[in-house]
């Protein structure tokens, strides 16, 4: 290394050295500061002034970045409780429609003098208008047969269809393929209530309903409809639907159009009745047990 490059570094050592020493010893003169002092604040200021902002700007995005990397963690946690309480809710819905469904067979089967099998809904295939074709149930050829009556909590539902294994389907009474004996409850007059079998709605007919000679007592719109009991699957008694419509008379027979009060979009279990029950003996003074169905009682 050359003198003359030493002579440089040393320089440059001692300018490093002396410049920071004046800056402060500026900054700290409490007396009126001197002509040198003055200078060298005046230099220093512009200087100083652009460093703080740079610092303070730097600080500023820092704190900012740190503020958002919390934020960010807040979300994180807020968007997993609030996944956690989503399945809390859903599970806690699925339990009350569970315990709802257990409450209406329950029901239903102290309502229905016979053998019956609980069975819980695993599907149900749905027409263009999202409407309910048919259920299906998971009860199978060991528990249940074909025309076994289906029923729920709010009336009859259907009736056994085919059987897959331990699965089988169920025909609904607004299938055209229904035909339930009924009695309009207000005027005793019956008829064959009939599925119509729309994609758009579960309506039914009753056919053979015999028009009545006094207007109060043809059918009107709100009457109720009960199974007869007789010729059917269905125990007497059971409202099957109401009356919703008027579509006039053929001169012999009247006309109306009736809604099932079983809302089979809504069913999560039903209640098959596993043998026919017995018609009532009015000479008897003992109540007649149920008969086994199709020879042998299904367990």
């Amino acid at each position: 290394m050359t003198l003359r490059r030493r002579f440089v570094d040393w320089a440059l050592t001692g300018l490093l050295i002396l410049v920071p020493a004046l800056v402060l010893r500026a900054s700290l003169a409490r007396e009126s500061p001197s002509t040198l002092d003055q200078a060298i604040l005046r230099i220093t200021a512009p200087l100083e002034a652009v460093v703080s902002w740079v610092v303070g700007g730097i600080g500023s995005m820092w704190s900012r970045y740190v503020a958002l990397i919390d934020v960010e963690k807040e979300n994180r946690e807020l968007r997993d409780d609030n996944e956690h309480l989503r399945r809390q809710l859903a599970e806690a819905t699925r339990s009350a429609y569970d315990v709802k469904a257990l409450e209406e067979l329950a029901l239903v089967k102290k309502r229905t003098p016979t053998d019956t099998l609980g069975a819980r809904v695993i599907g149900a295939p749905l027409s263009p208008y999202f409407r309910v074709l048919r259920l299906r149930i998971d009860r199978g050829d060991r528990d249940v047969a074909p025309h076994m009556a289906v029923i729920a909590g709010t009336g009859p539902v259907g009736w056994i269809d085919k059987i897959y294994g331990d699965y089988a389907d169920v025909v609904l009474i607004s299938d055209t393929r229904s035909k339930v004996d009924v009695v309009i409850k207000r005027t005793g007059a019956r008829g064959w209530l009939v599925g119509l079998g729309r994609n758009d709605s579960y309506a039914c007919q009753i056919t053979s309903l015999e028009l009545a000679s006094k207007p109060e007592l043809r059918a009107q719109v709100g009457d109720e409809i009960v199974t007869s009991g007789v010729g059917s699957m269905f125990p007497p008694g059971l409202v099957i639907g109401t009356i919703t419509k008027l579509d006039g008379d053929d001169g012999m027979f009247q006309k109306v159009e009736v809604q099932p009060t079983a809302d089979v979009s809504r069913l999560r279990a039903v209640t098959i009745l596993l043998v026919s029950p017995p018609p009532t003996d009015p000479d008897s003074k003992t109540k007649r047990k149920a008969e086994p169905a199709f020879g042998e009682r299904a367990l």
